[in-house]
């Protein structure tokens, strides 16, 4: 007999109530226990959502401050994302011999790490400086979503793990639109300063994150967790990655989440710049305010296709929502002014579905191998780094208004990982029927 994944503890009536509200909300399977450990968790998905925003912040402020050009400008995203690749594998390596828990604790002290060298990067006014400052801030947050994404999917019955990780990604946009928040009236303005002065704009709001982040160390690291988020895998993690190539599924997931952050970093990335460009009238912070709305669009996005995924196969809501992106970022390219500037807005509302779905399909029945897939998909957020750059050289060369055209191609892309994976999830609900009629005869 298999041996459930909870074990038995003392239930508590308060956490029996939040226990509660997060099984009927999410299908999150959990003791009462441990329902402050899933909160936690959870809420990291937040905390990566304020890093994340804050990059578009940093372009705009950066490009006052440094005298960049958008090429120059897209090597913040190239560097974060970049952060994000180098350290999947080795964080896929640490869960697997300390376990999930190990993990988040590493990338929250990673994390906290970056943002305190905003301050000699501020002093020394060095982009460069910056520059290895987010590339470590995204070290640590590759730790936590290699580790916080697949234990959300393994908290309950499989066939819930899409709808238990837009559930924990649902708090992800809130992050996205505090970020948005904290660098549109702390770290953004109109009026004219000092380069130095504009630099050193970005250190106060990120050494309190910083700090907030610390404090999330030790709550996490004094938190009982399940067995399961400190279980140690014995297996040879090189062979199991080199296993995960005889998986098409989960080869073609890894490129669909490749293309899907390389369409939100390029439209968030750019979303101020293009604003500007479209509607020449408008003020920087007034353009940061459309950025604020579209990814309040995302958020709602995010909670209401968790609740559409009850009524609607998730293949099939990400099917429609990238064909959605596809004509809405093709009008922000190909139309512009007003008519493109709402358009892409609403571009975010679509994208919201899109990482956890496609995650939790690329992953599904890896088994023994979550761990090390989870960290190919994490990779696969490299995208974010490649797009800014082919965004900023058609900029350059042509306009804003057309490099557009490229987050509309990684939709594309998207959409037909949507229908492959329907097709693939059918074929497994058929084999399984076959099984059991076979098994029971």
């Amino acid at each position: 007999m298999l041996n459930h994944p909870w074990d038995n503890r003392a239930i508590s009536e308060p956490n029996a109530r939040v226990n509660n509200c997060i099984r009927k909300v999410s299908g999150i399977d959990t003791q009462p226990s441990y329902a402050l450990a899933i909160v936690l968790v959870v809420s990291l998905f937040f905390a990566w959502g304020v890093a994340n925003s804050l990059n578009d912040i940093l372009i705009p402020q950066f490009k006052k401050a440094f005298v960049l050009t958008d090429l120059q400008t897209s090597l913040v995203q190239s560097a974060f994302y970049g952060g994000y690749f180098l350290f999947a594998i080795p964080a896929a390596m640490l869960m697997r011999r300390a376990g999930y828990r190990a993990a988040l604790l590493t990338g929250l002290v990673l994390y906290a790490v970056g943002t305190f060298l905003f301050y000699p990067a501020a002093e020394a006014h060095s982009y460069a400086f910056f520059l290895g400052a987010l590339l470590v801030i995204a070290s640590g947050l590759s730790f936590l979503e290699t580790s916080a994404n697949p234990l959300m999917t393994v908290l309950g019955p499989p066939e819930g793990a899409q709808r238990r990780l837009n559930f924990a990604q649902a708090f992800n946009p809130m992050g996205v639109i505090s970020g948005v928040f904290i660098g549109r009236w702390f770290i953004l303005s109109d009026t004219q300063a000092p380069a130095e002065q504009l630099s050193k704009a970005v250190v106060g709001p990120y050494v309190v994150i910083g700090l907030c982040v610390l404090f999330w160390v030790v709550l996490l690291a004094k938190t009982s967790f399940p067995p399961i988020a400190t279980t140690r895998t014995q297996e040879d993690n090189i062979g199991g990655f080199l296993k995960l190539f005889g998986y098409p599924r989960f080869l073609f997931g890894v490129a669909a989440q490749f293309f899907y952050v390389a369409a939100q970093v390029g439209v968030w990335s750019f979303m101020i710049r293009y604003t500007q460009q479209a509607v020449p009238t408008i003020t920087l912070t007034h353009a940061a305010e459309v950025l604020f709305w579209s990814q309040a669009g995302f958020m709602i996005g995010r909670f209401a296709g968790t609740a559409l995924m009850g009524k609607i196969a998730p293949e099939a809501l990400l099917a429609i929502y990238a064909a959605a992106g596809i004509v809405l970022t093709a009008v922000a390219a190909l139309v512009g002014g007003w008519a493109g500037v709402l358009c892409l807005a609403a571009t975010s509302f679509f994208m919201s579905i899109m990482f956890p779905t496609i995650f939790a399909g690329a992953i599904r029945n890896l088994g023994p191998l979550t761990k090390q897939g989870s960290s190919f998909v994490v990779m696969a957020i490299i995208g974010g780094a490649a797009a800014p750059p082919l965004m900023g050289y058609i900029s350059g060369t042509s306009s804003m208004q057309h490099a557009m055209l490229v987050p509309s191609l990684c939709f594309a892309v998207i959409f037909v990982f949507a229908l492959a994976n329907r097709e693939s999830k059918k074929e497994d609900i058929d084999e399984g029927v076959a099984e059991a009629v076979a098994g029971g005869s």
